[in-house]
C-alpha cells in the first residue's frame, strides 16, 4: 500500500464530475519502492533503554533501507567506535546490528554506555536514538539475623522487605515456605515499597514463615529474604506469662488493646509531594493503623477523579489513574476511618511531561521544482527545545541550502534541485527526556507506475462491499481516475467511494457491477494503468432447511439440507452436532442433501446443524432431534442367557492373568459374546469398568492389567435377546506399583489477576496412579526467554498459582506425574498466559470523516500491544448526539456503542441524524475489559431531507376558500428552504381533477386557498424542504361549503301537505290489499273441516269423499296434489295463476257458511276453533299479516 495510514474517504456527488482522486502534493507517509533511489531509512532499532542479559550475548539492533543499500556506524559515549580495534564486536552482514560476543570472554559491565547508529548512503544519513545499554543486576540479599517477633493482640505492625536494588527493579511479593501466596486484605496487605503491613493483628497471625521474595523478571532470578517469625499473643497467655516471672507484689495483669482512632503508617505527616510524568500511571497510596481496622476513602479536592482512568487497588489503599495528563494535577486526600475517628493526609501531585509528538515529521517525496515543508511539533511539561540536524550535523553548521528556510518547528522548501535531497533530524528534548525523528526528502522525477498486479480478479457476493485496489507511486504526485468497461467512460455515479491510496470501493455490489475496472494514474512525466477484473457471485442459501423431529430410540432418522449456490462456486455441506463434529460411527451417513443416523439412541440427541461454506460465504440452519423411549412390544418369546459362574483366574503375571469361567444357560438363543468388567477395590470399591469383549464360543480370556490395581472380575453373556446379569465376583487379584504411563491432562495456564498465572490439569485417578504416593511436578518458564525451568511439586491438588509474574505474558508449561515408584514420560509441554490487566492506553489519532447525513467513517491508530495487557479483542466506539439545552434537561443523553473486532483501526456509524452534532470517544478492549478512553472527538452531520410535516388541519372552509394550518417536521433535519402544496379537485365519482402546485415560505405555519368551487371536495399533498430535497408528504381532504341561495331554493317535500296526504293514501292502499290476502290464505269452505279433523289425525294428508258426506278432494288441475293447510308461497315469492282463480264465493257455495259484516269468514273451521285448542303442528290462528305480505305480488 503506498500509504501507510488509510486516509479519509472522498464521496463524489452525483453530478458528471469524472471520478477523479487529487492527491496533495506532500505526502508524509509516502514508500518509494525500494528499486528507486532514497535515502537512507531506519526501519528497526533497540530501545532507547536497554538492559542486557549478562549471561548472553550483547545485540544492539539497527537496521535500515535505502538505495544504494546504506553503510552503517557506530558511536559510544559521543565518540566513533571502531568495531575493527574489539575482536569481541561483530557486524551483522548487510546490517548496522552490532553483535558482542561475551558468553566466552568478557563482561558485560565493558560495554556499558551510550551508543547511536548511523545508516549513510549517497542521498543522505539517518541516525538512530541514543541506546543507552546497562546489563541487568539481581544481587542478594545482605545476609541478617532477623530476630522473632512478639506483639499483643490488636497491636499494628510493619514487616520490612528492603529488597536488593536491581536493574531493572524487582517484583516483590510475600509467601510461605510452601510457596502459597499469603493471604491480604484490608486489615493486612503490601505496599508500594514491599513492606508488609498490619493496621492490627491476629493470633491467626502467628507463622515462623513471613518470607519476602524478590523477583528479578529480566534474569528470571527470584531472591528470598530470610523468614520473619510472628507470635501474637493473647491478653490471658500474657498475663500467665507476666505471673510466672514476676513476684505477686510486681504483677499487675495485662490490658488488653483498647481500640483506638486510625493513624496513617504510610506515608508520615499530614502532606506529601509526588510528581509523575504525562501518561505513565499515577500510584498514590496511604496505609493506616487502628482498631478497629481503618477503611480507607480518597478525594481530589480541587476537581473529580477522572472516569474510566481511576482504579483502586490494595483494598483501596492504592489509588491509580493511568495515562495522567497535565490536568490530572492537584491535591488529592486520603481518609482513614473507623468508628473511633479519621485522619487525613493531603498528597500534591504534579504531573510534569516528557516531550510528545503532535506532529512528527514525515518522508516527503518531491519533484524537481516543487515546494514542501516539514513539520516537527512537540509538547511536553517544560515546553520542550526544537533542534534540527540534517544528515547527523546540526543545521546550524551543515552545509548552506538556498532552498532551504527554517521558521522554528517548520523547513520550508522551495524550488527543489535533485542535488539536495537528505535526511533530516528533529530533535525535541526537555528534561525528562527526549524525541528524534527522522524525514527524508526525496527530490525524484518519476512517472506514474502502478503497484498492484495486474488482472487481479476480484470476488464478491452480491449486496456486499467490494474493494478494488490500485496502489500507485510518482513524482510528481499522480491523479488517480478509475473507467469500467472497454470503452473507457470514466465512472461518475454517486455509488462508488474512492479512498485517497486509490482503492475503489463498491459499498453495495450489484449484478452489473460485474466486469473490468481500470485504474489511471497521470502526472506530468507520463501515465500507467492497470486493469483488475470484479465478478459477482449469487448468495449462498439453504432452500429446504432440515427440520426438528422426535423419533424412537432405536428408529432411523434422516435430516435434509438442500443448498442454491453460485454455479461458479463449489460448496462444502458440512453437518455439525451440537457445533461440533458428527460421532466417527457408521451409523451416521451422509448422502448429497441428507444426514441419516440409523439405530438412533439416547445420546444421538442435540442440534444438528447444516453449514454450507463456499470461498465467499457461508450459511447454515439447525434442527433440533429429541428421542424418546418406543412403544412397548410383546414379551420376547426367548430370554436372555443365564449368568456364567465358576470364575478362575489362572496364569497370574504383573501385567496380564487368564480368566476361566463356565457359561449358563442361553434360553434357547445362542450367546453371541461375553462381557469382562472389572473392579478396582482399593481405589474404586463397588464401581464397575469395562475390561475386555470376547466371542460367545470362547470360555477364557487372557486380561492386560495395570499396576498398583486390586482387581476382582465378572462376566456377562449376550445373545439377540440381551445381556445376562452378572456373574459372581473372581477371587481378588492385587498388581505391583509401577512408574505412572501417563501425565494429566487438560493442562491449562491463564491468569486470573495480573500477577499471576494460574495452572490447571485433569488429575489422574487412582487406578491411573499406579502406585502409592500419586504427586504432579508442575515447571514453567516464560515462553520468550531462555531462562531455566521453575518447578514445584504438589500433591492432592488440580491447580498450582504462580504468584508475581509480569502481567500477560507467555509461558510454557508442563505437569508430570510421579508417585513413590518414579516419574512419568516427560510431558508435553503447552502454553498459557499469566493474567490480563485493562488496557493501558486509549487510541490515539481519532479522525471522522462524514460520509453523508446518516453515516460517518471513523479512523484511529492502533494501541501499542504492550499497552493492550491481555487479548486485542477489538475497538469499541462510543458515539452519541449533542442535545440542546431544553432537551438535555428532559432526558439523559444516550450513548450508542458499536464494537469492531481484533485489530481494526477503522469503522463505519450508521444511521445519524442529520444537520446533527456528534461526540465519539474510542477505548481499545481486552479479556479484561475495556481501556481508557480516547479525547472525545466531535463531528457534524450534513443537511439531510426533512421527515413529513407534524400535522395538517384545514379549518375555516367557506363557500370558495379553504385555510390550512400545520406544524413543522417534527425532523426538519437541516434548514426548511420552502414548504410544496399541491392539491386538486375530486368529483363524485371520485375522478381527480388538474393538479396545482404552490411554494409556501418556510416561516409560515398557516396558508389560505381562495377561489376554490363551492361544495368541491379537494385533495392537498404537503410536504417540507430543504437545500437536499424534499421531504415525506402528508395528505389530506376538505370540502367547500353549499351555495346559500341555491340551498333556499330546494324545498324539503317532507313537510309538503301534498306529500303527506299521498302517503296516507299509499299506507291505506297497502292496509286493505293485507286484508284480501288475509282472507285468501283462510279460504276453507269447501269442505267440513272438524268432521275431517275427527276422522283423521292429519287433515293435509287425508283427500275428502263425497259418498260419505264430505267434500272430494280438492286438487289442482295439472298436478292432482292436496292443498295443504297454512302453505305458502313458492320461493320466489309468486303467487301460480290456477291458485289465483279461486274466490270466496266459490268457497262458500259449498258449506253453511257465510260471510258477517265485517267481511270475515264463518263456517265450520271457526265453529272448530271455538271448541278444541291447536295440536300438534296445526294452527287455530289465521297467518300473520307477514305471511300474507310473503304472498303478495
Amino acid at each position: 500500500m503506498p500509504l501507510k495510514i488509510m486516509p479519509k474517504k472522498k464521496h463524489l456527488s452525483a453530478g458528471r464530475v469524472p471520478l477523479i482522486l487529487f492527491l496533495c502534493q506532500m505526502i508524509g507517509a509516502l514508500d518509494v519502492p525500494l528499486d528507486l533511489v532514497q535515502p537512507p531509512t531506519i526501519t528497526q532499532q533497540s530501545p532507547k533503554d536497554y538492559i542486557v542479559d549478562p549471561r548472553e550475548n550483547i545485540v544492539i539492533q539497527c537496521e535500515a533501507k535505502g538505495k544504494p543499500p546504506p553503510s552503517f556506524s557506530w558511536t559510544r559515549n559521543g565518540t566513533h567506535f571502531d568495531i575493527d580495534k574489539d575482536p569481541l564486536v561483530t557486524m551483522k552482514p548487510g546490517s548496522g546490528t552490532l553483535i558482542i560476543n561475551i558468553i566466552t570472554e568478557g563482561k558485560a559491565e565493558t560495554y556499558e554506555g551510550v551508543y547511536q547508529c548511523t545508516a549513510r548512503n549517497e542521498r543522505g544519513a539517518a541516525v538512530s536514538n541514543n541506546i543507552v545499554v546497562r546489563p541487568s543486576r539481581s544481587p542478594l540479599w545482605t545476609k541478617e539475623r532477623l530476630e522473632p517477633i512478639t506483639l499483643r493482640n490488636g497491636q499494628s505492625l510493619v514487616l520490612p522487605c528492603r529488597p536488593p536494588i536491581g536493574l531493572p527493579p524487582a517484583i516483590i511479593f510475600w509467601m510461605d515456605n510452601s510457596f502459597q501466596r499469603l493471604p491480604q486484605s484490608e486489615r493486612v496487605s503490601q505496599g508500594l515499597n514491599g513492606d508488609l503491613y498490619f493496621s492490627n493483628v491476629l493470633p491467626e497471625d502467628t507463622r515462623e514463615d513471613y518470607i519476602c521474595y524478590a523477583r528479578f523478571n529480566h534474569t528470571q532470578t527470584i531472591q528470598q529474604k530470610q523468614p520473619i517469625s510472628l507470635k501474637v499473643i493473647s491478653v490471658d497467655e500474657l498475663n500467665d506469662t507476666l505471673a510466672a516471672n514476676l513476684s505477686d507484689t510486681e504483677f499487675y495483669g495485662a490490658k488488653p488493646s483498647k481500640e483506638r482512632p486510625p493513624t496513617f503508617l504510610t506515608p508520615e505527616g499530614n502532606e506529601s509531594l509526588k510528581e509523575e510524568l504525562r501518561g505513565n500511571v499515577l500510584s498514590l497510596e496511604c496505609i493506616a493503623e487502628g482498631l478497629p481496622t481503618p477503611i480507607i476513602y480518597w478525594i481530589k479536592e480541587d476537581g473529580t477523579l477522572p472516569v474510566n482512568r481511576t482504579f483502586y487497588r490494595n483494598f483501596k489503599k492504592t489509588l491509580q489513574i493511568t495515562q495522567v495528563t497535565e490536568a490530572d494535577s492537584g491535591n488529592y486526600q486520603c481518609i482513614a476511618k473507623n468508628p473511633l475517628g479519621a485522619v487525613h493526609h493531603t498528597i500534591a501531585v504534579t504531573v510534569k511531561a516528557a516531550p510528545y509528538w503532535i506532529a512528527a515529521p514525515q518522508n516527503l517525496v518531491l519533484s524537481p521544482g516543487e515546494n514542501g515543508t516539514l513539520i516537527c511539533r512537540a509538547n511536553g511539561n517544560p515546553k520542550p527545545r526544537i533542534a534540527w540536524l540534517t544528515n547527523g550535523v546540526p543545521i546550524e553548521i551543515a552545509p548552506e541550502d538556498p532552498s532551504r528556510k527554517i521558521d522554528g518547528d517548520t523547513i520550508i522548501f522551495s524550488n527543489v534541485q535533485e542535488r539536495l535531497s537528505a535526511v533530516y533530524q528533529c530533535n525535541a528534548s526537555n528534561e525528562y527526556g527526549y524525541l528524534l525523528a527522522n524525514a527524508f526528502v526525496n527530490v525524484l522525477a518519476e512517472p506514474p507506475r502502478i503497484l498492484t498486479s495486474a488482472n487481479i480478479l476480484y470476488q464478491v457476493i452480491a449486496n456486499r462491499p467490494a474493494f478494488l485496489d490500485c496502489a500507485f507511486f510518482g513524482s510528481p504526485l499522480p491523479t488517480i481516475e478509475w473507467f469500467k468497461g472497454t470503452k473507457g467512460s470514466a465512472l461518475h455515479e454517486d455509488i462508488y467511494v474512492l479512498h485517497d491510496n486509490g482503492t475503489l470501493e463498491i459499498p453495495v455490489a450489484q449484478k452489473d457491477s460485474t466486469g473490468t475496472y481500470t485504474c489511471v494514474a497521470r502526472n506530468k512525466l507520463g501515465m500507467a494503468k492497470n486493469e483488475v477484473h470484479l465478478e459477482i457471485k449469487d448468495p449462498t442459501r439453504i432452500i429446504k432447511q432440515p427440520e426438528h423431529a422426535v423419533v424412537q430410540r432405536g428408529s432411523k432418522v434422516s435430516f435434509e439440507c438442500k443448498v442454491k449456490h453460485d454455479h461458479t462456486l463449489i460448496p462444502t455441506i458440512v453437518w455439525l452436532k451440537d457445533h461440533g463434529e458428527l460421532p466417527n460411527e457408521e451409523r451416521f451417513s451422509v448422502d448429497k442433501d441428507h444426514l441419516v443416523v440409523t439405530d438412533v439412541s439416547d445420546d444421538d440427541g442435540g442440534t444438528y446443524t447444516c453449514a454450507a461454506n463456499t470461498t465467499l460465504d457461508r450459511v447454515s440452519a439447525s434442527a433440533v432431534l429429541r428421542v424418546v423411549a418406543p412403544t412397548p412390544t410383546p414379551a420376547p418369546i426367548y430370554d436372555v442367557p443365564n449368568p456364567p459362574f465358576d470364575l478362575e483366574l489362572t496364569n497370574q503375571l504383573d501385567k496380564s492373568v487368564q480368566l476361566t469361567w463356565t457359561p449358563g444357560d442361553d434360553n434357547n438363543s445362542p450367546i453371541t459374546k461375553f462381557i469382562i468388567e472389572y473392579e478396582d477395590a482399593m481405589h474404586e470399591a463397588g464401581v464397575w469398568h469395562h475390561q475386555a469383549e470376547v466371542s460367545g464360543t470362547q470360555t477364557t480370556a487372557q486380561l492386560k492389567l495395570s499396576p498398583y490395581v486390586n482387581y476382582s472380575f465378572r462376566v456377562m453373556a449376550e445373545n439377540n435377546i440381551g445381556r445376562s446379569v452378572p456373574s459372581e465376583a473372581s477371587e481378588q487379584y492385587l498388581t505391583k506399583a509401577a512408574e505412572p504411563d501417563q501425565n494429566p491432562t487438560a493442562v491449562e495456564g491463564l491468569g486470573t489477576e495480573p500477577d499471576n498465572l494460574v495452572i490447571t490439569w485433569k488429575p489422574l485417578n487412582g487406578f491411573e496412579s499406579n502406585g502409592p504416593g500419586l504427586q504432579y511436578k508442575v515447571s514453567w518458564r516464560q515462553k520468550d526467554g531462555d531462562d531455566e525451568w521453575t518447578s514445584v511439586v504438589v500433591a492432592n491438588v488440580s491447580k498450582y498459582i504462580v504468584s508475581g509474574t509480569p502481567t500477560f505474558v507467555p509461558y510454557l508449561i508442563k505437569v508430570q506425574a510421579l508417585n513413590d515408584v518414579g516419574f512419568a514420560p516427560e510431558p508435553a509441554v503447552v502454553m498459557g498466559h499469566s493474567g490480563e490487566d485493562l488496557p493501558m492506553v486509549a487510541p490515539g489519532n481519532v479522525r471522522v470523516n462524514v460520509v453523508n447525513s446518516t453515516l460517518a467513517e471513523v479512523h484511529w491508530d492502533p494501541v501499542p500491544l504492550k499497552s493492550v495487557r491481555g487479548h486485542l479483542q477489538g475497538y469499541r466506539i462510543y458515539y452519541w448526539k449533542v442535545q440542546s439545552s431544553s432537551k438535555r434537561n428532559r432526558r439523559h443523553i444516550e450513548k450508542k456503542i458499536l464494537t469492531f473486532q481484533g485489530s481494526k483501526t477503522h469503522g463505519m456509524l450508521p444511521g445519524l441524524q442529520p444537520y446533527s452534532h456528534y461526540f465519539l470517544n474510542v477505548r481499545v478492549v481486552n479479556g479484561k475489559g475495556e481501556g481508557p478512553a480516547s479525547s472525545d472527538r466531535g463531528f457534524h452531520t450534513p443537511e439531510g431531507v426533512p421527515s413529513a410535516p407534524s400535522s395538517l388541519k384545514i379549518v375555516n372552509p367557506t363557500l370558495d376558500s379553504l385555510t390550512l394550518e400545520w406544524d413543522p417536521p417534527s425532523h426538519p433535519n437541516g434548514v426548511l428552504t420552502e414548504y410544496t402544496l399541491k392539491y386538486q379537485p375530486i368529483n363524485s365519482t371520485h375522478e381527480l381533477g388538474p393538479l396545482v402546485d404552490l411554494k409556501i415560505p418556510a416561516n409560515k405555519t398557516r396558508w389560505t386557498l381562495k377561489n376554490l368551487n363551492f361544495s368541491t371536495r379537494y385533495k392537498f399533498y404537503f410536504y417540507a424542504q430543504t437545500s437536499v430535497g424534499s421531504g415525506s408528504q402528508i395528505t389530506e381532504e376538505a370540502i367547500t361549503t353549499v351555495d346559500e341561495a341555491m340551498a333556499s331554493r330546494q324545498v324539503d317535500i317532507a313537510t309538503q301537505g301534498w306529500f303527506i296526504g299521498l302517503m296516507c293514501a299509499v299506507a291505506l292502499l297497502i292496509l286493505i290489499l293485507l286484508i284480501v290476502c288475509f282472507v285468501r290464505r283462510n279460504k276453507g269452505g269447501k269442505y267440513p273441516v272438524k268432521e275431517k279433523e275427527d276422522a283423521h289425525a292429519d287433515p293435509e294428508i287425508q283427500p275428502m269423499k263425497e259418498d260419505d258426506g264430505t267434500f272430494g278432494e280438492y286438487s289442482d288441475a295439472e298436478d292432482h296434489k292436496p292443498l295443504k293447510k297454512g302453505s305458502r308461497t313458492p320461493s320466489d315469492r309468486t303467487v301460480k295463476k290456477e291458485d289465483s282463480d279461486d274466490s270466496l264465493v266459490d268457497y262458500g257455495e259449498g258449506v253453511n257458511g257465510q260471510f258477517n259484516e265485517d267481511g270475515s269468514f264463518i263456517g265450520q273451521y271457526s265453529g272448530k276453533k271455538e271448541k278444541e285448542p291447536a295440536e300438534g303442528n296445526e294452527s287455530s290462528e289465521a297467518p300473520s299479516p307477514v305471511n300474507a305480505m310473503n304472498s303478495f305480488v
